[in-house]
């Protein structure tokens, strides 16, 4: 059984390579524009291409009966079409929560008439990771919406789930799974645990209005400083509640937050 791993060069496509050949599957393609990052193990087969060359990609299915799909909404529903026409027999798609950003992702899958299991991640603990520079300099993390809350979940649960699901039989099909971490946090939480990861005591400093907008312009860009506030003030009020899904599939808990910043201690340091 051959599966085509997408994304191979991201954070979660890559893992999801690593989880598959441990698990012990045999036939592992890999499709990724830069193979030299990538630094895919000798047994992986390389597909060079990316999804903006639609025959890059019909060329790396060929032959292929599983597909790991990573989130490209552009190119979703002309891939997945590329799927059908050369008889892959699975795709399992990293998408996002129903209705949200990524939607149009499951919906090209679905009109494709593959059969399809959706992979719904919310935030990722590595989202964290914006903070590194400030608790590099110091003690005080300044950021806006404190009290949102939500179950971040990590990529390497992500890619132990999707290579699990790919390995595994028609009980996955048309199911759709929201991913998430064991336990609900609201962003000051996260910040406390992160510094109870590092032995540290750090201090949430709330920024609201102009301040919180000049704040995350200047560290990410109008445009995504823009979508990042107004997602989180759609999410104010409306706390996400941890799921058991992770655990469910794959028998062990998924990772907590505290051990997540524990494993990406240098980072903030």
């Amino acid at each position: 059984m051959r599966i085509l791993v997408t994304g191979a060069t991201g954070n979660v496509g890559r893992l999801v390579v690593d989880e598959l050949l441990a698990l012990g599957a045999t036939e592992v393609r890999a499709f990724t524009v830069d193979p030299a990052k990538a630094a895919l193990p000798g047994e992986v087969e390389v597909a060079l291409g990316h999804f903006g060359r639609l025959d890059s990609v019909a060329a790396a299915l060929t032959g292929v009966d599983k597909l790991y799909l990573a989130p490209h909404l552009p190119s979703a529903s002309a891939v997945a079409e590329l799927a059908a026409d050369s008889g892959v027999r699975h795709i399992v798609d990293m998408s996002g929560p129903k209705g949200a950003h990524w939607q149009g992702v499951e919906d090209g899958v679905e009109a494709s008439g593959v059969p399809f299991t959706h992979l719904e991640p919310g935030e990722f603990t590595s989202n964290g990771l914006l903070w590194a520079a400030q608790i590099r300099a110091g003690d005080v993390v300044r950021d806006a919406y404190p009290d949102v809350v939500n179950a971040p979940v990590a990529q390497e649960d992500i890619a132990a789930v999707a290579a699990r699901v790919l390995l595994g039989g028609a009980e996955h099909h048309g199911r759709s799974y929201e991913l998430t971490g064991p336990v609900a946090l609201s962003r000051r939480a996260k910040v406390a645990e992160i510094g109870a990861a590092l032995g540290r005591s750090l201090i949430y400093e709330e920024l609201t209005g102009d301040a919180a907008r000049d704040h995350f312009t200047a560290t990410m860009g109008a445009a995504a400083a823009e979508w990042y506030l107004d997602g989180l003030a759609r999410s104010a009020g409306h706390p996400q509640r941890a799921t058991s899904t992770v655990h469910d599939l794959l028998g062990r808990p998924a990772m907590g937050y505290r051990e997540w910043a524990r494993r990406h201690a240098d980072q903030f340091r």
